[in-house]
């Protein structure tokens, strides 16, 4: 992409109206337009950031046996009457709308009813399970409060994954085989080092349910962190028992805010029986399936690696999920200058390399202010001193000092920091 073929424009200051540092920084460089609150439209820079999560969470969930499907965002109301959740006072964030004749629907703010029901006529014998299905898809939820940018929508991006096994074992096994995909997706996302599994209130089904947690100035929870055996309890559920039983000192726990990015539940078998999905077991009677459920907000995750890794120049993207590796800037007109930045820009495509190419006849200071606000990982500088020199001047985005390298040299810089 050329700078001067994008449409959208960096801006020098946030709506006024913005209070959250993530809204601010992707509005001003142009990732985000704000509908209304709590409602963000994602332009190509943005949802190229998006598009790259869910590939990392895709791959992922694919590697553990995950089926990736789509649901439906508009919902029938009886089968979550089945479950005794779709009156408002059970569940208090519904989107409701009508049909021209008057019946009544939802927007689906999660989807454990619907899927049951789609994967039903597929469950007859014990043959049939274990299997992991899972989808990306948009959830509306009326939410109170929206005054986190990204962070806290209400019309958002969910991967919902759940699980169906046949014995309480075989769950137990897969929810650590799931818990276990989502720290190599944090680590993947550049936030690994601080995002903690946190212990919270498991209700009626287990003990504990798990949060995914990471620290975060912005975050709208607190949680109790120990450090060393790299552990949190929600504040929700910290007293002297919960410590016990994780062997866990109140004297090494450190407070902190944090965002959740992830969560698991154990589910049971509360929605598999009011919808009647069972299985014929090895001694040809009747089980009810069990379920778990497993959600990461992909449009969250924006939000919190913006808080998270955002400074005062602006946006700081790790390269695997950057909208593009490189921020390419030609100095000056002259032409053979500009032949030589034309000619890197097709260089690097041709390795595979993605590349914004700031093509535009405006002052350096511009072209480097919104390179530092656009969050690429790498700026690359084509100028008469790099063409006298046979190089190219290369600056990390968050480092202090430029360097002048062959471009051979910086493509194997960029293949060493891939992750």
């Amino acid at each position: 992409m050329k700078a001067s073929q994008l449409f959208t424009k960096t801006q020098k200051e946030a709506p006024a109206d913005e209070v959250s540092k993530n809204a601010q920084l992707l509005i001003r460089a142009g990732y985000v337009h704000k509908e209304m609150a709590g409602v963000y439209t994602f332009l190509p820079l943005g949802l190229k950031v998006l598009e790259n999560i869910n590939q990392v969470i895709r791959e992922e969930m694919n590697a553990i046996g995950g089926q990736e499907m789509k649901l439906t965002a508009l919902q029938d109301a009886e089968i979550w009457k089945a479950t005794d959740r779709w009156d408002d006072e059970k569940v208090d964030v519904w989107f409701k709308t009508k049909l021209k004749n008057d019946t009544e629907l939802g927007l689906a703010p999660t989807h454990e009813e619907p899927l049951v029901r789609a994967v039903k006529p597929y469950v007859n014998s014990y043959k049939d399970l274990p299997f992991l299905a899972y989808q990306i898809q948009t959830k509306f939820r009326n939410e109170v409060r929206a005054k986190s940018g990204v962070m806290r929508g209400r019309e958002f991006l969910m991967k919902d994954l759940y699980s169906f096994a046949r014995t309480e074992a075989e769950h137990e096994e897969l929810y650590e085989k799931i818990k276990q995909a989502y720290f190599k997706v944090y680590t993947r996302l550049g936030i690994g080092d601080q995002t903690f599994i946190t212990f919270a209130s498991g209700g009626m089904f287990s003990k504990y349910s798990h949060e995914f947690q990471t620290v975060c100035d912005a975050g709208e929870d607190i949680i109790y962190l120990d450090r060393k055996q790299k552990i949190a309890v929600n504040e929700e559920v910290l007293d002297d028992e919960v410590l016990k039983s994780l062997n866990i000192k109140r004297e090494d726990l450190e407070e902190v805010k944090a965002a959740e990015v992830g969560n698991i539940f154990t589910l049971k078998d509360k929605y598999s029986k009011p919808l009647g999905l069972t299985f014929v077991d090895e001694n040809d009677k009747d089980q009810n399936v069990l379920m778990g459920c497993y959600g990461i907000g992909p449009s969250r995750l924006v939000g919190v690696i913006t808080e998270l890794l955002g400074d005062e120049k602006g946006l700081v993207w790790p390269v695997n999920i950057a909208p593009y590796k490189v921020y390419l800037a030609v100095l000056g007109q002259d032409e053979a200058v500009v032949k030589a930045a034309n000619d890197l820009y097709e260089d690097l495509q041709t390795s595979g390399i993605s590349v914004l190419y700031d093509d535009r006849d405006v002052r350096p200071g511009e072209k480097f202010a919104d390179a530092d606000l656009l969050g690429m990982p790498y700026r690359i500088v084509v100028s008469n001193k790099t063409l006298e020199q046979g190089k190219i001047e290369v600056k990390g985005r968050t480092a202090s000092e430029t360097d002048l390298i062959t471009t051979e040299d910086f493509k194997k810089l960029l293949q060493d920091s891939a992750v």
